[in-house]
């Protein structure tokens, strides 16, 4: 028998699963392509399939613009763009400064253009041309393997807790005091984090995923470094002394250091 009882729950429910869509997050997706056309048919298929879509790119800056004031949860990237820079160049500076997912898109699987990926492995190829399926399937693997790296790397490999880091080794977690960190030195997916001591330990990590991890003593100055400044004793044009070691020092990271030794 249907009751006003029965009718208040079904509309309860009924109120509780809008609000429950309502409030689920879409995923923000850019798309940084110069072929208006494809950009376009890329942004139709996506917001059909539900996806929050910003407005498409076509060039560097107007990329990491739209990557710093948008945060988008995922970008797709033509890897040949008009202009001097590339969509490598926009895959760099996700990596560096917006840690977010991403997908090459490519009409070639020549060899130069593999090289030129390889710097900045994508999470995620796509080869033109490809279909709305095999659009949102890259899009969905690409974020739950993202996904899945970061909590592997905070929860199985380094540890943080107060003024240390637990490094993973073969047979334990070995604890270092961020003051016991004199630099540390990017060798493409492994880290040598160098200590006052002058002995290193090697880790699997990045630089982007490590800066993340440390206190506010510590700075990127170069693609490959990233010092304590409790140890910078010198600031050359080209480089930093720390301790007695002669780091690089990268133009691009020069306003981060400046900026950050005001901050301390």
């Amino acid at each position: 028998m249907f009751t006003f009882k029965t009718s208040f729950t079904i509309c309860l429910v009924h109120n509780v699963l809008i609000t429950i869509l309502v409030s689920m997050k879409k995923t923000k997706v850019l798309i940084v392509e110069d072929e208006i056309i494809i950009a376009d048919n890329i942004c139709d298929s996506l917001v059909q399939e539900g996806y929050d879509v910003l407005e498409p790119c076509i060039s560097y800056s107007e990329a990491v613009n739209s990557l710093e004031t948008e945060t988008p949860d995922i970008a797709i990237l033509d890897i040949q763009l008009s202009g001097k820079k590339t969509g490598v160049d926009v895959a760099q500076f996700i990596n560096e400064k917006i840690h977010i997912p991403f997908i090459f898109l490519t009409s070639n699987t020549d060899r130069l253009t593999l090289s030129q990926a390889e710097h900045v492995p994508p999470n995620s190829f796509l080869v033109k041309p490809f279909n709305s399926g095999e659009l949102v399937a890259a899009i969905e693997i690409t974020r739950l393997n993202f996904s899945k790296d970061r909590k592997n790397v905070i929860d199985d490999e380094n540890l943080i807790i107060r003024d240390s880091i637990f490094i993973k080794t073969k047979r334990c977690y070995k604890r270092v005091a961020f003051n016991e960190i004199e630099f540390i030195q990017s060798d493409r997916v492994y880290l040598d984090i160098h200590l006052i001591d002058n002995s290193k330990i090697t880790v699997r990590d990045t630089m982007s995923s490590l800066v993340t991890k440390l206190d506010d003593s510590f700075v990127r100055i170069h693609r490959s470094y990233i010092i304590n400044t409790s140890y910078l004793k010198e600031i050359k044009p080209l480089h930093a002394l720390v301790n007695d070691k002669e780091l690089p020092l990268s133009k691009s990271y020069l306003d981060d250091l400046l900026s950050k030794l005001n901050t301390l």
